[in-house]
């Protein structure tokens, strides 16, 4: 068991939001040189540490920290690499903001059990633990909150031609699995991410943000990471730098849909477009 204290702060809070259906921002933090948009910007960590107690300023309920890119065709790190990308920062946010909640963003269990007992309170795995199949019982055993995303293939094949009968249906398939795979090992709060750009079409993307609504089934909060990727940018043909307007769009559309957490990049103005959600379903 871990003794980091801040994981029960929030599982309480995690449990209140979810009842209350309030939205909350997870604020991307990418320490990586090959992100596909912020690549090499947060490498630095002091530059990290910065960014990420400015976006606890402007309202990010949590820090979401990676140190291991997965845009389509990432290249592999050894798992001490991902950890001495994280660590410092990690480090650094917790010195300066010791009630902040970091999340790791990892499939690896070596990273994700040395970050949560550094103080991470959340672990967001891309994989479900396909990866590493030592993650989920490590999750188990620290206890500690878990981000389901769906993806087919890995992120080195995920956009080579993926295919689906119904991508509703099949990742809702694989929700109802592996809620009970994850309820078996004990774990219970779980996130779940459809896993937007993880191995779909943009017609599959589209598809599952107009019915993002149907996994409210499942009784679980919803995460929306939809920041400046492809969906936005293909339709309105710009690059990442520029599609900010297009991801502030499709976050309204995400929270008007059932969406619960957004990850983003935009902190500042992903607390307008939550504030506006809230004062549209509160008139």
């Amino acid at each position: 068991m871990t003794t980091n204290l801040n994981i029960q702060k929030f599982r309480e809070e995690l449990r209140r939001i979810v009842k209350a259906r309030e939205v909350r921002l997870l604020g991307i933090i990418n320490c990586t040189p090959d992100s596909f948009y912020d690549g090499g910007e947060n490498m630095v960590s002091d530059k990290a540490i910065t960014t990420g107690l400015q976006m606890l300023d402007e309202g990010a309920f949590i820090l979401d920290v990676g140190g291991q890119s997965s845009r389509p065709g990432a290249i592999n790190i050894s798992e001490e690499e991902e950890w001495s990308r994280v660590q410092p920062v990690i480090e650094g946010i917790l010195k300066s903001n010791p009630s902040a909640f970091i999340s790791i963003d990892t499939y690896r269990s070596y990273v994700a059990k040395r970050a949560v007992k550094l103080g991470a309170v959340l672990v967001n795995d891309i994989s479900a633990g396909t990866l590493d199949t030592e993650l989920i019982p490590i999750v188990a055993a620290l206890n500690v909150p878990y981000v389901l995303m769906h993806m087919q293939g890995s992120p080195q094949t995920m956009q080579k031609n993926p295919e689906y009968v119904d991508v509703v249906e099949e990742v809702g398939a694989f929700f109802k699995d592996q809620i009970t795979r994850l309820r078996s090992h004990g774990i219970e709060d779980i996130i779940l991410d459809p896993g937007f750009g993880f191995g779909k079409t943009l017609q599959d993307n589209y598809r599952l943000l107009n019915n993002l609504d149907s996994f409210n089934s499942f009784g679980l909060p919803i995460l929306a990471g939809i920041s400046r990727k492809s969906m936005v940018n293909k339709v309105i043909n710009c690059d990442p730098a520029e599609s900010l307007n297009g991801t502030s769009a499709l976050n309204a559309i995400a929270l008007h849909n059932g969406a619960l957490f957004l990850r983003v990049h935009d902190i500042k103005e992903a607390r307008e477009v939550s504030l506006l959600h809230y004062h549209l379903c509160n008139s």
